[in-house]
């Protein structure tokens, strides 16, 4: 990759650590607890890499070795990292009075969303008492198209900025329902723009309607402030004339 190359370019940057930090990251939903075999299949690393880098991160307190899979796993420590960063944002400490005056308010689950690179990072997550554990972890990912915050994200952007997402940009399947046609997702993106909202059914699980709003002014969006609710009680039109509002009103605030 051309961002590969041009980091190895830069005199300061240092390779080793950044193995490292390919190594943590291939912890994952879908792998939370892998033995180097595994470790070395994930991140391309030979097993002696991978081994050296376990042992490293097992001592500093950063990964949980089991004694008897000899598997590791993520340890408790690397929640610090999280918290670290949620008190460096500003954007954060500004944003979550106003989410738990929505969560409130509403009674449905109120998520906080950041753009980073072509996805989505969930920051802020206040679920209803319906919400699977799932959709209450901080820190989760997923491709921008295929959500609402997403989107509307997106539709903050230039004309040709939104094009150019639109057809550059990765997308999952995670349902029957998520949308993969990538017209379409411009059409859902331009939509967003005119009305300042956007709107998701289905698309990460079933029978949940998602609608969010971006927080920022004109072109910048700093992030989106985003709400749940089941697909089975709620239309999208209920949507718009209960809870739009209200997130218009709190992403201003936040602004």
């Amino acid at each position: 990759m051309e961002q590969d190359k041009q980091r190895r370019r830069n005199g300061h940057f240092i390779g080793s650590l950044e193995k490292a930090m390919r190594l943590l990251e291939a912890f994952g939903p879908e792998s939370p607890r892998m033995g180097l075999t595994e470790l070395a299949r994930q991140t391309g690393f030979d097993r002696s890499t991978v081994q050296r880098l376990t042992t490293t991160f097992h001592e500093l307190g950063y990964l949980d070795k089991d004694p008897a899979t000899r598997r590791y796993s993520p340890s408790i420590r690397m929640s610090e990292l999280a918290n670290a960063y949620l008190w460096s944002d500003d954007l954060m400490r500004a944003a979550m009075p106003r989410l738990i005056d929505l969560r409130q308010k509403l009674g449905e689950t109120i998520n906080f969303a950041r753009l980073s690179g072509t996805d989505i990072v969930y920051t802020a997550r206040l679920p209803s008492a319906r919400t699977s554990y799932d959709a209450t972890i901080i820190g989760r990912r997923a491709p921008a198209l295929n959500t609402s915050s997403g989107r509307v994200m997106l539709s903050r952007r230039s004309p040709d900025e939104r094009a150019a997402g639109v057809e550059t940009w990765p997308l999952h399947r995670y349902t029957e329902a998520t949308l993969m046609d990538r017209a379409q997702i411009l059409q859902r993106v331009e939509l967003a723009a005119r009305q300042g909202y956007a709107i998701a059914k289905d698309e990460l699980r079933m029978n949940e309607l998602a609608v969010a709003v971006a927080v920022g002014r004109g072109e910048a969006s700093g992030g989106a402030v985003q709400c749940s609710v089941s697909g089975t009680v709620w239309t999208p039109e209920r949507l718009v004339a209960e809870i739009v509002p209200s997130l218009l009103d709190a992403a201003n605030a936040i602004t």
